[in-house]
């Protein structure tokens, strides 16, 4: 009589006198996943195991974990053009007072990636 295993079309093979199923995850399509999607898989591992495990065994990791990556660099993107308007950070001033400048971009950034952290990537 064939294990349900065996019915589904599972296969075995032999160590040590036991048989052992031959389990594969099922295949996906690669894509690559930038640095928002690596911190959002850290954050699954972590502190969201069974939707990590359910991801990966299901064959979807890989395009959700792409797919958070574009959501979280397009938020990224309009925030800190949006955060330049309001604060009126333009190439003048950069031409201007380029010191300035590197210095408020790089707290708009870090206002940027503290906000997609927050909203996208930690939730």
């Amino acid at each position: 009589m064939k294990s349900i295993f065996e019915q589904l079309g599972g296969t075995y093979h032999e160590e040590n006198g036991y048989l052992i199923p031959d389990l594969r995850l099922p295949t996906e399509e690669e894509q690559p996943i930038g640095t928002w999607g690596q911190r959002h898989l850290d954050y699954l591992k972590q502190y969201q195991k069974v939707t990590y495990t359910n991801l990966l065994t299901s064959g979807k990791l890989n395009t959700y974990l792409a797919d958070i990556n574009r959501q979280a660099q397009e938020r990224f993107e309009r925030l800190i053009e949006g955060m330049k308007q309001v604060q009126g950070i333009t190439e003048r001033l950069k031409e201007e007072n380029a010191l300035e400048w590197t210095g408020r971009m790089n707290n708009v950034r870090a206002c940027a990636r503290e906000i997609v952290n927050e909203e996208i990537i930690y939730a």
